[in-house]
């Protein structure tokens, strides 16, 4: 467990320079870490609105009820993968409605899909685009991935052929 790392973020003061509104770590304020959970969620910022609104300063966005994915909007999370001696799993096979990239950061995973796997090593990145998929670290070291969820549709002739009831994460 590496920790919740550092977060900066910029802003305006009064007179519209660029100033740091904050420099640590952001708060954590959701039951999704340690042991139980086999992973840490450590939340960095999201916003509700498919495009957000840049104002002076800004509101702490991690004051919400977790979701894996909120309704709208988007958001950055770094998720720490813990391996299986550490009372880490494999996620269940979910589904979401959003357009997801995924950096491995540090160590490797496994994506699952319905009818195949690949690893992902340090600097892979994945394109999740609203497929059932699940993650797997088969390693005996924390696996650190760095995950941007926006919010998304899908298309009316790609949800005729998605099996019913369509079951989507939230």
């Amino acid at each position: 467990m590496a920790g919740t790392g550092r977060r900066v973020v910029t802003g305006h003061d009064a007179n519209g320079k660029s100033v740091i509104l904050e420099d640590g770590p952001p708060p954590q304020n959701h039951p999704m870490q340690g042991e139980g959970v086999g992973a840490d969620f450590i939340e960095i910022w999201n916003a509700p609105e498919p495009v957000p609104t840049l104002t002076a300063e800004q509101a702490e966005p991690n004051d919400r009820n977790f979701t894996i994915m909120p309704p709208s909007g988007h958001l950055i999370r770094i998720i720490e993968m813990y391996p299986e001696s550490m009372g880490g799993q494999r996620t269940v096979m979910h589904r979401t409605r959003t357009l997801d990239y995924m950096v491995v950061i540090e160590g490797e995973v496994v994506l699952l899909l319905t009818d195949s796997e690949t690893v992902l090593k340090q600097g892979d990145v994945a394109v999740q685009r609203g497929t059932d998929h699940a993650w797997e670290n088969r390693t005996d070291k924390i696996v650190r991935l760095a995950f941007f969820h926006i919010d998304a549709r899908f298309d009316e002739a790609l949800l005729e052929t998605l099996p019913k009831p369509l079951d989507l994460m939230a």
